[in-house]
């Protein structure tokens, strides 16, 4: 029987708010042009995923850990454990600002309370739970809630009178309207999450530890499709349903406006449950985030990645600092949540490079480094990926 199990957590970025936000914003501001964008992001995280999945399993180490052996040159080996370093702490940090403001959008909605002040009260929560492991008791009904979300997307997309030639046309037909940029990096940046990389090399690893080689990369493979296949259905749903409620019509979209696409399943119980499951989503990531970027930092320094350790407390604990402090300061929920995934799509060519240069070390994987159709659609990837992030620093430093 398959041994499902390290891709939820891909599926799990899927469907935060940061997804949910940021598949809206595309949906109500664009239609389905930008479906184009969903589609290359599910090829490339399943790409990358996979190379750092096979990683982990070849190996035996993880993406952090095998960072710190690739370079013998002292210089180059400093500098791009910093720059891993650099990209998922800060990159982490954006993130988590995201979730804490989708998760207070949320409990703003069903409390009243100020949205600063929620943004403290779920960041207070997250530390407590993180620090006692409290959130191993509570992610399941986090989960369940999500998921229930996601659901309720579906149907409402399968319900509501979508128009599937102009789906599948976006799909295919790739299209970069006037001030999209940011949107089309955003949704690869909600897709394709950098730290994922670093989760995925450990957990299969451990995962599929007394499992023979062949049947861990078949089975890990399937797990991977199969959690890719879920998330691109669900943004899919979210991207339609938007799309549909406020493209082309007079409705205003907006924070408190973004409940309305659930409304033809819903009614007017659409405001709260979609509180409630907004709520759970940014509480589940906001828990997470700060855990992978942990890990992923604690292993490029070579330091123990255990959660007793007070250099991994600090960094979990900095991590989750920040976010809320950027997200009670008064940031647009929205805005947030857009400028999170779109750093996360700037900060994705760094390490995608470096996931490339790993998984060609014969020393490290053997038979199973890269091949050549591997590489292709790696450098294919990081060329796209690279070419799009410069274009928007250019567009935005001559504008």
């Amino acid at each position: 029987m398959p041994r499902f199990g390290p891709g939820i957590l891909v599926t799990a970025a899927f469907i935060g708010p940061g997804s949910i936000a940021t598949a809206s914003v595309a949906g109500a501001n664009f239609g389905f042009v930008l479906l184009w964008a969903l589609l290359f992001s599910l090829v490339a995280t399943g790409i990358l995923q996979e190379m750092a999945a096979r990683l982990g399993l070849a190996s035996g180490s993880g993406l952090s850990e095998a960072l710190r052996s690739t370079f013998t040159n002292p210089i180059i080996s400093r500098g791009s454990v910093f720059l891993v370093v650099a990209a998922i702490g800060l990159g982490n940090a954006a993130y988590e600002a995201g979730n804490i403001s989708g998760a207070a959008l949320g409990l703003q909605s069903i409390s009243g309370l100020p949205i600063s002040v929620c943004a403290v009260i779920l960041g207070m929560i997250s530390a407590i739970l993180l620090g006692s492991s409290g959130y191993k008791i509570l992610e399941p009904l986090l989960v369940i809630l999500v998921l229930t979300m996601s659901v309720v997307f579906v149907v409402t997309m399968i319900m509501i009178d979508v128009n599937y030639h102009a789906v599948f046309r976006g799909l295919l037909v790739p299209s970069i309207p006037e001030n999209s940029l940011l949107t089309v990096i955003a949704l690869i940046g909600t897709t394709v999450v950098p730290y994922n990389l670093f989760l995925h090399a450990n957990l299969a690893k451990e995962k599929w530890k007394d499992v023979e080689l062949k049947l861990a990369l078949t089975e890990s493979r399937s797990d991977i499709i199969l959690s890719i296949g879920l998330g691109g259905l669900i943004t899919l749903a979210v991207m339609s349903t938007s799309a549909v409620a406020f493209f082309g019509t007079d409705r205003l979209f907006s924070s408190a406006s973004i409940a309305t696409q659930l409304e033809p399943v819903l009614g007017a119980s659409a405001n709260i449950f979609f509180a409630f499951g907004l709520m759970a989503a940014g509480l589940t990531s906001a828990i997470t985030a700060p855990l992978a970027a942990a890990y992923a930092v604690t292993g490029a320094l070579g330091w123990p990645s255990e959660f007793k350790d007070y250099r991994f407390r600090a960094i979990w604990l900095s991590v989750l600092s920040i976010g809320t402090g950027f997200a009670a300061m008064g940031t647009k929920p929205i805005a947030a949540i857009l400028f999170a995934q779109a750093a996360n799509g700037l900060l994705l060519p760094v390490i995608a490079i470096f996931l490339l240069i790993i998984v060609n070390r014969e020393d490290l994987i053997g038979l199973h480094r890269n091949g050549k159709f591997a590489n292709i659609t790696g450098i294919l990837v990081v060329l796209v990926v690279s070419a799009l992030g410069l274009f928007k620093l250019v567009s935005t430093f001559l504008s």
